[in-house]
């Protein structure tokens, strides 16, 4: 046995350096941008600084439901009484989807009402009929914070009105806004929709428009939350898809509501602009396949355990090799799922990333006769 390597593809890659930021004044307080793919930060500003995330906690709530939904515990159609307590915020003069006093809505005209119409009432009514009471909610949104990661923010209430135990950074809005985008795609459409009618009881049906300005531009936005408090000014949470491609931006402190739009489309355009994402490898898709040593197979096909993304700025170029490194050759019998080795990625010979590379099948031994004559065949001639 001994150990081998496969050179298996050459990108064009370099690093971007800090000097490419200063290509890029945002006319905001706090800002981050993100390939979505490859994870990779591109530009970011104060983005550890605290914020008050004002209505970008929604997001948090939605998460919430979601995973309520994923698990069985409530469903779209489940009716929720509307108690005065959320009643009482849509005659507070706050953002409402204006929902009536012990009127039965479901949760998924709640859930639009939080999303698209930013209703303060609909997050207390979905809080109280999900969870008992806000509070206990609100546990939920901070134990979900602490399953995700994040390290700088604290939920106080399920809508993001003033309170000063409400806090969070743009780094941390970015990385629930990049979890609700993985793991509820089906629930994730709900961000993208431009208008929403409420057909309440004992009233005209109320139309709405969805707050974010990016969805109206032609940008492919679709989504994800907009945000106001006097104290922090306008934020935006934003993303949008090129084709396979996705870039998304949480900008917090902008001094209006058209600077809020035209400095988010700024950074989203210039991340387009100057970075591309290239596909090294995908999670469970066979890549190649590397010898077996006395199996009924001589070759094993091969898949990473994860998928691997790289984010390329455009303007310079130097050399990238992603390795396979194995002990050849494998001995049977192997397992569907059997670590095998590694797919290295070196840069300028320095190793820059590492994905395991495992079994797609199950390779059974050779039987004896076979096996005798392949020793013998490797004895002769040895691994050619």
């Amino acid at each position: 046995m001994k150990s081998s390597k496969i050179i298996i593809l050459l990108l064009a890659f370099t690093f971007f350096h800090v000097k490419l930021y200063a290509e890029l004044q945002v006319d905001a307080d706090h800002v981050i941008l993100q390939d979505h793919l490859s994870g990779k930060i591109i530009y970011e500003k104060n983005a550890d600084d605290a914020i008050y995330p004002a209505s970008m906690t929604k997001i948090m709530t939605a998460i919430v439901v979601f995973d309520l939904l994923k698990k069985g515990e409530t469903s779209l159609d489940e009716m929720i009484t509307i108690p005065e307590s959320a009643w009482r915020m849509s005659q507070s003069g706050f953002s409402s989807m204006f929902i009536m006093l012990n009127d039965q809505v479901s949760v998924e005209d709640l859930l639009k009402g939080i999303i698209i119409v930013s209703g303060n009432d609909a997050c207390v009514a979905l809080a109280e009929g999900l969870s008992g009471t806000e509070k206990d909610f609100v546990d939920l949104m901070n134990e979900k914070s602490n399953e995700i990661g994040l390290e700088n923010t604290n939920w106080a209430n399920s809508s993001g009105i003033n309170n000063p135990d409400n806090y969070s950074t743009v780094r941390d809005i970015l990385k629930i806004s990049k979890y609700m985008i993985d793991n509820y795609p089906e629930y994730y459409s709900y961000f993208k929709e431009t208008t929403f009618t409420w057909d309440r009881t004992g009233g005209d049906p109320i139309t709405q428009g969805n707050r974010n300005p990016l969805l109206y531009k032609n940008i492919k936005a679709d989504g994800i939350k907009t945000g106001f408090l006097t104290v922090e000014q306008y934020s935006l949470a934003a993303s949008v898809k090129y084709g396979e491609r996705r870039i998304t931006s949480v900008g917090s402190g902008f001094k209006s509501k058209n600077l809020r739009s035209s400095e988010s489309i700024k950074i989203i355009n210039w991340g387009l602009k100057k970075f591309d994402t290239i596909k090294v490898v995908e999670k469970n898709e066979v890549f190649s396949s590397l010898n077996v040593w006395l199996g009924k197979k001589n070759r094993v096909d091969v898949v990473a355990a994860e998928s691997l993304y790289l984010t390329i700025p455009k303007r310079k170029k130097n050399t990238l090799k992603a390795v396979i490194e194995y002990e050849s050759p494998i001995k049977t019998p192997i397992t569907k799922g059997q670590k095998l080795g590694n797919l290295n990625i070196y840069r300028s010979g320095e190793l820059e990333n590492q994905i395991d590379i495992i079994s797609a099948e199950d390779i059974k031994r050779a039987n004896i006769f076979s096996r005798l004559f392949k020793s013998l065949n490797y004895w002769v001639w040895g691994d050619a």
